[in-house]
């Protein structure tokens, strides 16, 4: 007889490997861990981000444009329970599907210029209970015994590097890694310094839109030839800065002054010209969106651009989300091949990304057309 009140099994997750130690201490803590050799980069390309809006905003759209992706198998079987496991696995905390992350994990690549990533079997080790964005943060990447053999290491809550005990459920990606060196390099690097005198610049637009919105006034009252009004000229001076006070603080409207004497009154800063920042920033902004590689039209700059143009940098962002993809395509495959193999299974597949937007939809289109139609004619041709 089947108990169809029987409670669920609750699903049970293994250790997560790359998670850094904690403990129950003060909540300045990380005080007593304070170590001057860390590296503060990854703290700069983070502000990076949050500082200059275009730079986050690149970052975003290229993950998005980059696309979902699904498996295609020889057996259909295989290939409708790979997608399923796809669609629904779990991610981190509150996530499902590998698209969300792959997301992360490239947006992770493009900012830092390494992603880390874990499998997490279930405690039977009978299958994939989750997948694990790692904190970069958390982990230190060194090689072992030969350069060509990478070892994962998780930093403890009291600085000690551990290496983590199943290497092979870590997954690692560096985006164009310099020769000899375990890091990737991320595509922010080079812009701190340009991103700084944007921001100058914009500090210097607040600044001096500040003043202009909320002038300052300089009031100067010269004493006359007469020794009576000299004896007496603090005292004046001081009549007419509190009657001008009382005249700007007036909360009625607006309000008259009045003043006897030689009283000049200006604005202070009137007489400066604010300073054209359009053709500063947009050199800056060029620097960085030459860097991102974003036509700047997908960013919502309204420079002047020709059609021909647009669609010559719509090929290149292609080329840039291929190339990306293309360093994705290991990690999902590995996903795969530990699914398989953690079930008993084996199987041939591949990974099938989405056409990047329609416009390709079509050219394939009218491309597949231009073949047949060349067929045919070719055809025609052999017959006569």
């Amino acid at each position: 007889m089947v108990n169809f009140f029987k409670s669920k099994k609750k699903e049970e997750y293994s250790a997560v490997q790359t998670v850094r130690t904690t403990a129950k201490r003060h909540p300045f803590y990380e005080i007593n861990g304070y170590n001057p050799k860390v590296d503060v980069e990854y703290e700069l390309y983070t502000l990076l981000r949050e500082a200059v809006p275009i730079v986050d905003a690149a970052i975003c759209k290229t993950v998005r444009l980059v696309g979902s992706f699904k498996v295609e198998c020889e057996d259909k079987i295989m290939e409708n329970k790979l997608n399923d496991f796809i669609s629904h696995v779990k991610v981190n905390s509150c996530e499902n599907g590998m698209d969300s992350f792959i997301s992360t994990y490239l947006d992770q690549m493009l900012t830092y210029g390494t992603a880390i990533g874990e499998i997490v079997p279930n405690n039977s080790q009978e299958g994939i209970a989750a997948l694990y964005n790692a904190s970069i943060k958390d982990v230190e990447l060194r090689t072992n015994k030969t350069p060509l053999n990478l070892e994962v290491c998780r930093k403890d809550i009291d600085g000690k590097i551990i290496p983590l005990k199943y290497q092979d459920l870590i997954l690692v990606s560096p985006l164009k890694p310099e020769p000899g060196k375990i890091y990737g390099t991320s595509i922010l690097r080079g812009l701190p310094f340009v991103s700084g005198i944007l921001l100058n610049i914009y500090n210097s637009i607040d600044a001096n839109w500040e003043r202009v919105g909320n002038v300052r006034f300089a009031v100067t009252y010269k004493p006359g030839p007469d020794a009576g009004e000299k004896a007496f000229a603090r005292e004046r001076a001081m009549q007419v800065a509190d009657e001008w006070s009382r005249a700007m603080s007036s909360r009625d409207g607006v309000s008259d002054f009045v003043s006897v004497g030689d009283v000049s009154i200006k604005v202070i800063g009137a007489d400066s010209q604010i300073l054209d920042s359009e053709i500063p920033v947009r050199q800056m902004l060029e620097q960085i969106v030459a860097k991102l590689a974003i036509p700047p039209f997908i960013l919502g700059l309204s420079w002047s651009t020709t059609e021909k143009m647009s669609a010559q940098q719509a090929d290149i962002l292609t080329s840039e989300l291929e190339f990306y993809r293309r360093c994705l395509n290991p990690v999902i495959e590995r996903i795969c091949r530990k699914w398989l193999r953690f079930r008993g299974l084996s199987a041939q597949f591949k990974v099938v990304w989405d056409n990047i937007n329609l416009q390709d939809e079509v050219e394939m289109a009218n491309a597949r057309l231009m073949s047949a139609r060349a067929a045919e004619i070719e055809k025609k041709l052999e017959v006569i």
